[in-house]
């Protein structure tokens, strides 16, 4: 069994369609999308389009939760452009989309964290930034999930982790390699290259071999296409894998 992980795609559709390829190429017997599939200064209602027609298992990530609740007028910028773009179809699958699923009894999938999508899984943010959790905080978040492999997105950083016998995954994002956060306290995520990301999961003879990916594919449009939606912060992340 092989299962591929996309998350974290923020309407960028070149980026995904260059992640689906590259899958396409390695062999998956599955895609699953664990959320924050459109909101951002790019292409949503087209990257909704695709993802429908793909029919993937898809997590709704707290973009999607964010869409769905929050008065317009009340919406941030990234929100705000793919609210306005999309239609009561697109409406209706996000509300089709769980926060989480036991995929199947070895694997568990989430945005954030079992409890929370707006909580990063294995990164703990302070007022210094985010760095690495610790291996206790961590079980904290589990809390009593326990199955063998719990991957999860939100915060963009691709990432590894064996506690125990449980392994842990975060494929990072493949729409948007950097980005300044300001809950609970200030920080940046950056992974230092503009390539859309991915995760591979494979089940050989009883026991999980994982992969982190980084695909390259033309951000320069994307990046145009922020700018002219008046996000230049996003063009330099789409750019650079940096916050500016």
């Amino acid at each position: 069994m092989r299962i591929a992980f996309v998350s974290d795609i923020h309407g960028n559709l070149p980026a995904l369609e260059a992640v689906v390829a590259d899958i396409h190429r390695r062999g998956a017997d599955m895609i699953v999308n664990l959320g924050d599939s459109l909101s951002g200064p790019l292409l949503p209602r087209e990257t909704a389009h695709y993802l429908i027609a793909a029919g993937w298992p898809t997590l709704a990530g707290n973009h999607e939760r964010q869409l769905l609740t929050e008065a317009p007028a009340h919406q941030g910028a990234s929100d705000a452009h793919a609210y306005a773009r999309l239609g009561e179809a697109e409406f209706a699958w996000m509300r089709s989309q769980p926060g989480s699923l036991q995929l199947q009894p070895e694997v568990f999938v989430c945005h954030g964290t079992p409890a929370s999508d707006l909580e990063y899984f294995f990164e703990t943010l302070t007022p210094a930034g985010a760095r690495i959790a610790t291996a206790e905080e961590i079980h904290a978040r589990l809390g009593a999930q326990r199955s063998p492999l719990v991957a999860c997105g939100h915060s963009h950083m691709p990432r590894i982790l064996r506690i125990g016998r449980q392994w842990l995954l975060n494929p990072g994002s493949v729409g948007l390699q950097a980005f300044r956060g300001e809950y609970p306290h200030p920080h940046k995520i950056e992974t230092g290259s503009p390539d859309a990301r991915y995760a591979i999961a494979a089940l050989r003879d009883g026991a999980w071999h994982l992969s982190l990916h980084a695909v390259p594919y033309d951000f320069e449009p994307m990046a145009r296409l922020a700018e002219a939606n008046g996000r230049p912060e996003w063009a330099y992340a789409l750019r650079t894998g940096y916050v500016s």
